[in-house]
């Protein structure tokens, strides 16, 4: 199993009150796969992906993620397992608006100990003619692809995609998953994708519905449909 989760529970203390944001969470993926959490806002998935992603730590349970049992790393070791086995793919592009698209996506690359070829990468996410252009010279949904290949480039086991789709129009959205599933099937990478939209859940292999900090509903999907024919 890739992904194992047990029991993993995350709480924030404000004053005197503590929020009790993950309950006792349990979670498998296989590798390879492609996992969405599904849920509101306020239900604890940025935090469960925060998590996950060595950037936050829960305060209890086991997170392990291709053998490493993440709650357990120290403050290098975990700057290490998000370096090399984490790809991320936020809401918002976070793209450096001074740099042109391939020297945003070489930042990562030269972090990477076994990087993809850059053109490869560009070619995959279908920006290939547009390497020299800035931030500010495409639209969304091409600074989205760009920010796939920042986060594919360093060849990462695990892709955290944070509501990677949020801001953009159905059409563009609609792209940007057919994206996702074609990485997913080029370099066999582990996909774990949050969202609020249901219809989205249909491309996954496996698919947890978050509620107040609990996984309320679980299922499999055994033959996931096509991004090019999902309809919201």
């Amino acid at each position: 199993m890739f992904i194992h989760i047990l029991n993993l529970k995350k709480s924030y203390q404000s004053g005197v009150v503590t929020t009790e944001v993950l309950k006792g969470i349990e979670m498998k993926l296989e590798k390879g796969g492609i996992g969405v959490i599904l849920g509101p806002s306020g239900s604890g998935k940025s935090t469960l992906m925060n998590i996950i992603g060595g950037i936050d730590r829960g305060d209890s349970g086991s997170v392990v993620v291709d053998g490493i049992e993440v709650n357990q790393l120290d403050d290098n070791k975990l700057t290490t397992y998000r370096r090399e086995q984490i790809g991320f793919v936020f809401q918002f592009y976070n793209l450096v608006p001074s740099l042109t698209v391939s020297e945003n996506i070489e930042v990562v690359s030269h972090i990477s100990h076994s990087p993809l070829n850059m053109d490869e990468v560009l070619e995959a996410v279908g920006i290939k003619d547009k390497k020299h252009r800035f931030p500010r010279e495409l639209s969304g949904g091409e600074q989205q692809r760009v920010s796939i290949a920042r986060a594919i480039i360093k060849n990462p086991k695990l892709l955290l995609c944070d509501e990677p789709t949020g801001a953009l129009d159905y059409s563009t959205s609609r792209s940007i998953l057919q994206l996702l599933q074609q990485v997913n099937e080029k370099y066999g990478t582990t996909i774990l994708m949050i969202t609020h939209n249901t219809a989205i859940a249909a491309m996954a292999d496996r698919v947890f519905k978050l509620r107040s900090g609990e996984i309320v509903a679980e299922s499999v999907n055994q033959i996931p449909v096509p991004a090019e024919r999902i309809e919201w």
